[in-house]
């Protein structure tokens, strides 16, 4: 009889070592970052806000790439894909609204002409995070850069630079920028890339130090739309 009970204790012991053990040990925020390389990352984005660069990621739908920079096209989520490495922006609305004259739009100046600043329209005022129909590349016309005589162009704007416009008219999608609350709400210096703060009537970058001149909206710098 003990030896029938040592027998099913031996049995019952080794059944227990090799029963495989659980790890009390959590996993680490990277490996639970590579664990789920192949879901997107979602945030809130503003137009013409920096998302990344084409070092880290691919530019996707929703974007626009100046330099090596890739900026949000739009108000919305932003998507990121760790598998793919692809950016994008996604609108969070199935409705978007048209263009209209008179409606404040925001864009980023994407190429100067010798008479016309070539504008890719981001978002229209009002309409929050609701995307709206393309309506391809708007222009604003050296007449309509200020209430003043305007020289040259690359005086007032410069590629990248992110605006507050009006719209003229939606047959050749035509703004201005003459009124005082209207102009560049966000530049970077052509030098380093940094953000340029306001001082005085010019802008001055706040790590190299290049002055630069803008035709600025009254609320440059404020994040106010």
């Amino acid at each position: 009889m003990d030896q029938k009970v040592t027998e099913e204790k031996r049995v019952e012991a080794t059944r227990v070592v090799k029963a495989p053990r659980r790890s009390s040990v959590k996993p680490s925020k990277k490996e639970k970052e590579e664990e789920n390389m192949d879901e997107g990352e979602m945030v809130f984005v503003m137009p013409g806000e920096i998302i990344g660069t084409t070092e880290e990621f691919s530019p996707g739908v929703g974007t626009f790439l100046h330099v090596a920079d890739i900026h949000a096209a739009s108000t919305g989520v932003l998507k990121v894909n760790k598998k793919s490495r692809i950016i994008s922006v996604v609108p969070s609305t199935k409705y978007p609204p048209s263009i209209a004259i008179g409606n404040i739009v925001i864009g980023a100046i994407i190429g100067l002409r010798e008479s016309v600043a070539l504008v890719e329209i981001a978002a229209i005022k009002g309409e929050g995070e609701r995307e709206f129909k393309k309506v391809g590349t708007a222009a604003v016309h050296v007449s309509n850069v200020k209430d003043s005589y305007c020289k040259r162009l690359d005086e007032e704007f410069a590629v990248g630079d992110i605006i507050k416009a009006k719209v003229l008219n939606t047959e050749n999608m035509r703004l201005s920028t003459a009124e005082k609350e209207l102009g560049v709400m966000k530049a970077q210096c052509s030098n380093c890339r940094t953000v340029m703060v306001k001082d005085d009537n010019k802008l001055k970058c706040p790590e190299c130090g290049r002055v630069e001149r803008r035709k600025l909206s009254s609320d440059y710098g404020t994040g106010i739309v």
